[in-house]
């Protein structure tokens, strides 16, 4: 019988209510989800709580953790940074969960980052982002820029020209990778043709693709997030801007995304990430299945939900290794560590906390799906600070 994502949050919820009725405490342990199920952000955080919810249900039904099953406190960040940091705080003192998973953007992050290192928790951190950081207290399971942005930029400099437009929200997450990105375009000999920012939620793009059409680059660098995606799209397709005209390559659409959005708008159009659901792996195939099992033949694996399952169960595996729950021991036994995940072997860099991971650049189709057209050879090393890079230097 097929599950759905009512039947696993019932299951746990089941297990929130034994636990508090139970004499037998010591019988479960609690973790935070701490993501954005209202609010702009709802597109792209909802699918990553279900992937996390999948983790816990497999590891649950495998004996779950140092003989304890994993009971999931769930919290709503709103789509709000000062929400985020409330909910945060909740969790950590109120709840006295283990570890949190969750955030998105780069703002939430930040937001509860303080948070995080005060009360001396742990976040697992699912999602690329901008880079410029290491805190001991958060484990980042997505990309650093030279693991998306940088190569990215390369191919599109390579393959489609190098005068380039920038677009993304007005928060911290677009405005570095645009810097880092004018930085990288210098080093090429390239051209920032044009440079625009939006509030989380925008609509209207009216104006900013007429400028985009009347420069016409040979790329637009897309850092866009949430929902204002699909008005983006829309506006580039009502100005008869497709992909034979003009790409764009996107660093926050992913597969989720693009099945709530018009394919015939993004078909053609370039993305960034390390994993899809196209992604030839035999752990793939298993996953995809399993999270099509859980929540529906319709619902779509992506690079960031992938990134959430794959935080789970590299906790779960610091903390077998530690033999405890403490935050410092697990986030020790975490250095170095490995797991099978479905885009690959992904190790824990021991000196900065992030992932070791494949690049892939991918192209949308026509069905919805993203079909790898480049890869690096192998996993690359994450340099969150781009301390290798010269053109970086002063960033």
């Amino acid at each position: 019988m097929k599950k759905t994502v009512v039947g696993i949050a019932a299951l746990l919820a089941a297990g929130m209510m034994m636990s508090s009725c139970s004499s037998k405490k010591s019988d479960t342990i609690k973790v935070g989800l701490l993501h954005s199920l209202s609010g702009t952000m709802t597109i792209s955080e909802t699918p990553v709580r279900d992937s996390e919810l999948l983790a816990i249900s497999e590891i649950n039904a495998n004996g779950g953790v140092l003989g304890k099953q994993i009971v999931a406190v769930e919290e709503d960040g709103e789509s709000d940074p000062q929400v985020f940091a409330e909910k945060a705080r909740k969790l950590l003192q109120d709840e006295k969960v283990a570890t949190v998973f969750g955030c998105w953007t780069s703002q939430s992050r930040k937001a509860v980052k303080p948070v995080f290192e005060e009360l001396y928790g742990l976040l697992w951190y699912p999602v690329q982002y901008e880079g410029m950081e290491a805190s001991p207290n958060i484990m980042y399971m997505g990309a650093s820029p030279n693991q998306q942005i940088v190569p990215a930029v390369d191919y599109c400099a390579e393959t489609l020209g190098k005068n380039m437009f920038l677009i993304g929200n007005d928060y911290v997450f677009p405005r570095t990778a645009n810097r880092i990105i004018k930085a990288q375009l210098a080093q090429l000999d390239g051209n920032c043709l044009g440079e625009e920012y939006v509030p989380m939620g925008h609509k209207d793009f009216a104006k900013i693709v007429s400028e985009i059409s009347a420069l016409h680059p040979d790329v637009i660098l897309n850092t866009l997030n949430g929902d204002s995606n699909v008005a983006f799209f829309a506006e580039l397709a009502k100005q008869g801007i497709t992909s034979n005209e003009i790409v764009v390559m996107s660093f926050s659409i992913a597969e989720e995304e693009v099945s709530k959005m018009d394919v015939k708008k993004l078909a053609g159009h370039l993305v960034s990430w390390n994993y899809y659901e196209t992604t030839q792996t035999p752990r793939n195939e298993k996953f995809v299945s399993d999270y099509k099992n859980a929540y529906g033949e319709d619902r779509m694996t992506a690079d960031p939900i992938e990134a959430g399952y794959i935080a789970v169960y590299m906790w779960a595996q610091a903390c077998e290794k530690a033999g405890t729950f403490d935050v410092e021991a697990v986030r020790v036994a975490a250095k170095g560590l490995s797991f099978t995940a479905p885009e690959g072997t992904v190790t824990i860099d021991g000196g900065n906390q992030h992932l070791y991971k494949q690049v892939r650049i991918g192209k949308i189709n026509e069905q919805g799906l993203i079909d790898e057209v480049w890869a690096t050879p192998s996993a690359v090393k994450p340099d969150p600070y781009l301390s290798t890079y010269p053109w970086a230097r002063g960033l």
